[in-house]
């Protein structure tokens, strides 16, 4: 996997970059301008050509569990801008079939089918199986709602999506099949994870060095559905 540089180019480690706060930008706009300027990950991203950092917790989840595999049948939720799906067609090779699915817009990833879709309405599910044609080895879901910077309630947001992409789970993977779903930690989480049990041989907590210390987000990992 190719790692993100985490040094200049001229070897030594990079000067962190300060902004200054313009007028009519929010002081909170200049912090999150800031991290995303000093940001290895941001910047690797770009040189490997990925649309966004997310994609190496992609990788590094992947690095980890090895669940895409070549010619698999992968459904990604939450896809847009892209980077999941990328790394998703990058290490499946030609021959899988990828359906990414987002509420946003999302321009076109070369090896995966993308589809404009809210997850929460009721006729997404007869969309997905029209467009999939039959049942997928493993689900990602990278879904998460609008921060409102209330903790809690980004939280119990987020879990409701979360539970989406466990339904979806239910009725299109394949029996021995994977789910990768982000949660925000904060309680509810673990009445997933009690449930996931139910139906997965295997389920764990996976927190990727690429997502930030300070984010209340870790990943669910459940391998082996029985169906």
């Amino acid at each position: 996997m190719r790692q993100p540089r985490r040094r200049a180019k001229n070897g030594t480690r990079g000067q962190a970059v300060r902004v200054k706060t313009a007028r009519g930008r929010k002081t909170s706009s200049t912090r999150w301008l800031q991290r995303q300027l000093n940001d290895p990950y941001v910047a690797d991203a770009k040189r490997a050509g990925y649309r966004s950092r997310s994609a190496w917790k992609l990788c590094q989840l992947d690095d980890q569990r090895k669940f895409l595999k070549q010619g698999a049948r992968i459904l990604d939720l939450g896809a847009a801008p892209g980077g999941w799906t990328q790394v998703a067609a990058e290490r499946c090779g030609k021959s899988s079939t990828i359906v990414a699915v987002d509420v946003l817009s999302m321009e076109p990833v070369n090896g995966a089918t993308v589809i404009n879709l809210d997850m929460a309405d009721p006729e997404s599910m007869e969309v997905i199986s029209a467009q999939i044609g039959g049942k997928v080895d493993v689900i990602l879901s990278d879904m998460a709602a609008p921060t409102t910077g209330h903790r809690q309630t980004d939280h119990i947001r987020t879990m409701a999506l979360c539970e989406i992409a466990v339904e979806v789970a239910r009725q299109h993977l394949i029996k021995g099949g994977v789910l990768v779903v982000k949660v925000f930690q904060g309680g509810a989480e673990r009445d997933l994870l009690n449930d996931l049990k139910k139906s997965f041989d295997n389920v764990r907590h996976v927190k990727p060095p690429a997502s930030r210390k300070e984010s209340p987000e870790t990943y669910l990992v459940a391998e082996g559905y029985r169906g």
